[in-house]
């Protein structure tokens, strides 16, 4: 049966990989819609070989460009975050893929939710600000939830057949980023440049200063515990330098599963958008004679403080996860733009979740203005 797929931010770096999945298996799958913040010129490629319904352009300072170059397609153009919403909420499709970076992903998550359309969900924000939104919703309309993260992927597989009372814990493995052995001394000289290079995985700017900071990795124990019902406790990060084993799950009687494969995002996208089948791929394969080693350590929280941060905002709960991640994405965007220092990212995130007005259970509203609090907190820091 052919799949009909929406990708929601086809442009990045995950949805130019759903695409190229979809490309190996092409057969199985209609693409229906895309979405692009800016990149209009990639939208419009993709539309030409994909044939979609819709696309969305979400900046609207390029609609008039898209809605040109596809003038005589028979693709409707939907212009700005009206429309992304709108293409969320349809639900002649299958599956959405939310590619979406940042904070902007999450309420199409729950759009989606609330048509009855399942998620392949890549945005991480979708459960780290609104989780139990999205449980409420998935409660009312049944859609699920697939994780497309790598670590969020591992831990799916590895629980597959397995009675969840039998679990004891969950392992998140993190590579360390660039800055693993780097003096904690030079980490206030750190440069955008220099965290943007990280040792084993390609991805968008903002992840990529989340894996330097590993907040991305505190961002995963949060996702972790909606996804999988665990409690916080329950949920270890352990440091994996070379990036094979991509999480893994420890059982009652000590036996630990693990999901291993070459650090290549298309694995768990596939996986994601295939499920429960592991589709045939012509993907790298892991060389096990040519694999010299693999590491662990513990987490040096001194080092990384945000893993700790993020532990703190999951047992505080409430409004307590967002403030961290929406401070920590505007204080991310502030050190891209060189504004602040790399040691400053930690420092913003702790001061907002102390000091915004804490609510228990917020509805899409309070975590809204949320978004415009955390904003101004960020940036009035000097």
């Amino acid at each position: 049966m052919v799949r009909k797929l929406s990708i929601l931010g086809s442009t990045g770096s995950i949805g130019q990989n759903a695409l190229k999945v979809v490309d190996n298996i092409k057969d199985d799958f209609q693409v229906r819609y895309l979405t692009a913040n800016s990149n209009h010129e990639l939208l419009v490629e993709q539309a030409l070989k994909y044939r979609p319904r819709a696309v969305n352009i979400v900046n609207s300072s390029y609609g008039k460009i898209v809605e040109e170059k596809l003038r005589n397609e028979d693709i409707e153009v939907l212009v700005g975050r009206e429309g992304l919403l709108e293409l969320g909420k349809r639900n002649d499709i299958d599956l959405v893929l939310n590619a979406l970076a940042g904070t902007a992903g999450m309420e199409p998550t729950l759009c989606a939710l609330e048509s009855s359309v399942d998620v392949a969900l890549s945005n991480k924000e979708s459960l780290v600000m609104a989780g139990s939104l999205v449980k409420q919703i998935q409660e009312k309309s049944g859609a699920k939830i697939y994780p497309v993260d790598s670590e969020h992927s591992a831990i799916w597989q590895c629980l597959q057949g397995e009675n969840k009372d039998d679990v004891n814990k969950i392992i998140l493995t993190g590579s360390g980023g660039p800055f693993r052995t780097r003096g904690i001394n030079t980490f206030s000289d750190i440069t955008p440049q220099e965290a943007l290079k990280h040792p084993n995985w390609n991805m968008g700017q903002k992840i990529t200063i989340d894996s330097a900071t590993m907040m991305n990795k505190g961002l995963e124990i949060i996702e972790a515990y909606w996804l999988f019902n665990i409690s916080v406790d329950n949920i270890e990060v352990v440091i994996h330098p070379q990036s094979i084993i991509h999480s893994m799950v420890e059982m009652k009687d000590g036996s630990v599963k693990a999901q291993l494969g070459v650090p290549d995002m298309k694995v768990p996208i596939q996986y994601a958008l295939t499920y429960p089948r592991h589709v045939e791929t012509a993907w790298e394969r892991i060389d096990f004679v040519k694999l010299k080693e693999m590491t662990f350590e513990a987490p040096n929280y001194k080092r990384f403080p945000c893993i700790e941060l993020a532990y703190d905002s999951l047992r505080k709960l409430g409004t307590t996860p967002a403030v961290l991640n929406v401070a920590n994405e505007f204080a991310v965007y502030r050190f891209l733009k060189s504004n602040i220092l790399f040691t400053d990212i930690p420092k913003i995130v702790s001061g907002a979740c102390d000091k915004h007005d804490w609510i228990e259970n917020p509805n899409l509203d309070d975590l809204q203005n949320l978004i415009v609090w955390a904003e101004e907190f960020v940036k009035s820091y000097n």
